[in-house]
């Protein structure tokens, strides 16, 4: 292997991961984009991560059997109900009544804006593919996603993230590890949207002054966005040297390859823009399915308005990212409760049905419809992707 002229370290083929140098090995790249494709792994070339990675592993049956699952539900669940009984003027008699009154159409409408968020990452997803040179449709994405989102509401420690890699794999000639560095940047660009977006929503909500609760909140996205920069650049510019140094195998070399180039070779400069909007739109259906259900219940003296919608429904999705229990379970309900009550002032009863109801919508209705997408999706049985394939030379990406 040649060496680094920089310090003395072996380096890689520009072609594997470096997809911003045009015309690398005479590849003309995405005609569709005129930017340079990072070439596919192919079923022939060895993956450490495929080879270890197997269905008895990924399946969801023995998963929920474990101790670890059925422990991660039931502790959230005893102490969400302690908690909530615990509250300064709950009174669960008054929990169905306040139920009971919500606008079936506004409730309806909050459940269709939120599963338009689905097609959106579907979309999403499939152009982060085609920055690794692999193409599939964007509903086979959507497919794939809402199933993953069906195990992350079922199993802790985010394993959804990892089956829908799995699924892709098993669906198409791919890299597992090339896939998952897909999935990651996803995260990251859910991660900086959720805190740019929080704080936006947050600076308007707050324009007289910011609640301690708040500021707890804020220094939290402050610290997550700075973790992630920093992350990433040490990843782009330092992160295969430092491995060098690491007594490691060559094959987790190798698969630290593939999944650097997923993550980078996902995002070009004429792909951030498309990605950017998308992501914007997916997390407004997050914070508008929040604001329909208050104003579904149409409970007197509650109005958080847009900006509150925002602010408490992005607050709660970023406590989804502590992979300690099934879809944060517990302390997603904990969190966005807190908030309505300390910071909005909202009355126990009214901000505890606020919760039920918006997580019956994006955790109960995953498990219903997901459960259902799961046993009868043939993607689950590897039957493949129609019209997917690799992106070279002289092939558009399709949609």
């Amino acid at each position: 292997m040649a060496g680094d002229a920089r310090g003395g370290l072996p380096s890689r083929p520009m072609t594997a991961l470096n997809p911003a140098v045009p015309g690398a090995a005479g590849d003309p790249g995405d005609p569709a984009t005129g930017e340079p494709i990072a070439p596919s792994t192919g079923p022939a070339v060895g993956d450490a991560f495929d080879r270890e990675v197997t269905p008895d592993q990924l399946s969801l049956g023995r998963r929920l059997r474990q101790p670890r699952t059925i422990v991660s539900v039931v502790v959230p669940l005893v102490v969400l109900v302690l908690l909530v009984r615990a509250l300064p003027g709950f009174d669960l008699a008054a929990l169905p009544g306040l139920i009971g009154r919500v606008n079936p159409l506004l409730f309806a409408a909050a459940f269709g804006v939120y599963y338009l968020g689905f097609p959106l990452r579907g979309l999403r997803w499939t152009i982060l593919l085609r920055g690794t040179g692999y193409a599939i449709r964007p509903r086979d994405g959507t497919e794939i996603i809402f199933i993953s989102w069906l195990v992350n509401c079922l199993v802790p420690a985010k394993l959804g993230d990892l089956y829908r890699a799995y699924l892709l794999k098993i669906n198409s000639p791919v890299s597992l590890s090339r896939t998952f560095g897909t999935v990651f940047i996803e995260r990251v660009l859910d991660l900086f949207a959720i805190v740019v977006l929080g704080l936006g929503a947050g600076f308007v909500s707050f324009r007289t002054g910011l609640p301690t609760a708040v500021q707890i909140v804020f220094a939290m996205g402050v610290v997550v966005v700075i973790l992630l920069a920093a992350g990433l650049l040490t990843m782009r510019n330092f992160g295969r040297r430092i491995l060098l140094r690491l007594p490691l195998p060559q094959t987790a070399l190798e698969l630290y390859d593939r999944f650097e180039q997923g993550v980078f070779g996902a995002v070009g400069l004429r792909r951030l823009p498309p990605l950017v909007v998308l992501t914007g739109f997916i997390w407004a259906t997050e914070a508008m399915r929040l604001f329909l259900v208050v104003e579904a219940l149409g409970i007197p003296d509650v109005h958080l308005g847009i900006s509150g919608a925002f602010f408490v429904a992005l607050s709660g999705s970023l406590l989804t990212a502590v992979p300690l229990t099934p879809g944060g379970l517990g302390i997603v309900e904990t969190g966005v409760v807190g908030l309505l009550t300390l910071v909005y002032r909202v009355a126990a009863p009214a901000a505890v049905a606020i919760t039920v109801l918006d997580r019956a919508i994006s955790v109960l209705s995953i498990i219903l419809l997901g459960s259902i997408a799961y046993v009868f999706s043939p993607l689950r049985r590897g039957a493949g992707l129609h019209g997917a394939h690799e992106i070279g030379q002289g092939q558009a990406p399709s949609v």
